[in-house]
């Protein structure tokens, strides 16, 4: 976990244990999981882009990445994303961000394909929302996270550690 990375969500508390398949208690199926509670999550809020600072939901995620919990960070994005799925450009970072947090995850899976198959898809997404959008949008570097989890993937990189930070302006 990288504790030198910025907090966008300080209030939200962190999971108990960063989430492995096939290794820890399912976070909300197992009822030892870290988020367990019995009944289906509310679904997320949607939220305009510009309003991203507001999006708590969106804050926790690249919180939770940020911080090595790339389960939890893809599932905080993906209601989210099912949230903004009429905002193609919104639909289509959060699915980008989503694939690129489940291709670092693939590292402590011992999944090298898997990396290699989601940064591929997930920067392919990004690097759209760049076109459209330009190098910034909701607050995160979209320009340079597709330059960096690129090279993150490309350099093989054993230690998920190595993976790239989003930086909120």
């Amino acid at each position: 976990m990288s504790a030198a990375s910025p907090r966008y969500a300080p209030q939200r508390p962190f999971p108990a244990y960063a989430f492995l398949p096939g290794v820890d208690p399912h976070p909300t199926r197992d009822p030892r999981g870290h988020s367990f509670r019995g009944a289906p999550e509310p679904p997320a809020a949607y939220y305009e882009p510009a309003r991203w600072r507001e999006n708590e939901d969106y804050l926790f995620g690249v919180d939770l990445y940020n911080h090595g919990y790339l389960w939890e960070a893809h599932e905080a994005w993906e209601g989210l994303w099912h949230a903004a799925k009429h905002d193609a450009l919104q639909a289509e970072l959060l699915q980008g961000l989503i694939q690129c947090a489940a291709g670092a995850l693939k590292i402590r899976m011992r999944q090298p394909r898997g990396l290699a198959k989601l940064t591929e898809l997930g920067t392919a997404r990004l690097e759209r929302v760049a076109d459209e959008a330009g190098p910034r949008y909701m607050g995160a570097p979209v320009a340079e996270l597709v330059d960096a989890f690129r090279a993150f993937a490309a350099s093989a990189a054993p230690d998920v550690d190595a993976r790239p930070r989003i930086v909120l302006e």
